[in-house]
């Protein structure tokens, strides 16, 4: 089978390959990132998986700020989502249920989302404030240009 994946922010064609992951660190906590960077990565996003290991999670990389929204559609992971600035701080974090279709919308501007398992913030005692270490360095190759 053959499938079409992000390196960068460009496509390119191959076979069986994971999203391209970077490590990412908030607090004292490290997170193993999938990256979600162009249209068609953002749209499938978690979509039809089962699990998502502790300490992994999708970053969305949008090429503007905006107010964002996501849904749940066929994702059956429950997730909690960070609405983050450009420069890597949460701006909002909300709770998603598995399969819910109702959008779940930003409060301010923002430019990027973090998707993690549900209460992973709360477990690490992390909210609106806190900042991703190096975010605009780490994410400088994925920038949409």
């Amino acid at each position: 089978m053959l499938v079409s994946l992000v390196v960068g922010c460009e496509r390119s064609e191959h076979t069986g390959f994971p999203h391209e992951k970077i490590t990412l660190e908030i607090g004292d906590q490290t997170l193993i990132t999938e990256i979600a960077c162009d249209s068609d990565s953002r749209t499938l996003g978690l979509m039809n998986r089962d699990q998502l290991p502790e300490d992994h999670g999708m970053l969305f990389i949008f090429p503007s700020e905006q107010r964002l929204r996501f849904w749940m559609k066929n994702t059956r992971i429950p997730l909690s989502i960070a609405f983050l600035s450009g420069a890597g701080e949460v701006l909002q974090i909300e709770d998603m249920k598995p399969f819910d279709q109702r959008l779940t919308v930003a409060d301010k501007r923002g430019r990027h989302a973090l998707e993690v398992n549900q209460g992973w913030f709360e477990r690490h005692r992390l909210g609106v404030g806190s900042r991703i270490e190096d975010f605009e360095a780490k994410l400088r190759r994925f920038q949409a240009r």
